[in-house]
C-alpha cells in the first residue's frame, strides 16, 4: 500500500487522523461565543439531537473534544458536520480545514458590532486610505500584544511603501 493511502480520508472502518479534538472544540467555542459560558456537553448533545434528528450523547462528545476517544465514524463525522454547518472533509483535510477557520474566524470578528461597523465605514475608501487603516490597526494589535497578520497589507506595487 502506498503512502498515499497512509493520509487518504477514513474509512467507516478507519478512524480520523489526528486534530478531530482540537478542530471539534475549535467549533464548539467559536459556535458559542456569544455566550458567556460555553454549554456543557450534555446541552450540547440535546441540541445536536434536535437540530439534525440524530443522537449523539454527551460524554462521546466530550471523549472527541478532548481527544480520548478517536475512533469515529464517518455517520459520527456527518452529525458533527450538519450540526455546525461545516463540509465533512473539515475533519479530516487539513486544506478544507484552514479555509473553513479563516472563514469562522472572520464571522466571529463580525459578530461585534465595533468591528462590523469599522469594516462597514472603511467600505469605499480608497486604497491608499485603506493601506494606511490597515497600519494602524497593526500597530495597535502589536502595542496590545496580539498577533500581526502581515499578509493583510497591500499587495507589492499597489499602494504600499515603495511603491
Amino acid at each position: 500500500m502506498s503512502s498515499e493511502h497512509d493520509t487518504a480520508k477514513p474509512t467507516p472502518d478507519r478512524p480520523v487522523p489526528g486534530g478531530f479534538g482540537e478542530r471539534l472544540a475549535r467549533l464548539i467555542t467559536i459556535y458559542y461565543a456569544g455566550e458567556r459560558k460555553r454549554p456543557g456537553y450534555a446541552r450540547l448533545a440535546r441540541e445536536i439531537s434536535e437540530k439534525t434528528g440524530r443522537a449523539i450523547s454527551g460524554t462521546y462528545l466530550w471523549e472527541l473534544a478532548t481527544g480520548r476517544k478517536r475512533n469515529v465514524t464517518l455517520h459520527q463525522v456527518g452529525v458533527l458536520a450538519d450540526f455546525f454547518g461545516v463540509p465533512t472533509d473539515y475533519f479530516v483535510d487539513d486544506e478544507v480545514a484552514a479555509r473553513v477557520d479563516a472563514q469562522l474566524q472572520l464571522a466571529a470578528a463580525l459578530r461585534d458590532t465595533r468591528v462590523r461597523n469599522l469594516a462597514l465605514r472603511a467600505d469605499g475608501l480608497s486604497p491608499a486610505t485603506l493601506d494606511a487603516l490597515l497600519t494602524m490597526v497593526n500597530e495597535a494589535r502589536k502595542v496590545q500584544n496580539l498577533p500581526v497578520d502581515d499578509s493583510a497589507g497591500p499587495p507589492p506595487n499597489e499602494g504600499g511603501p515603495g511603491a
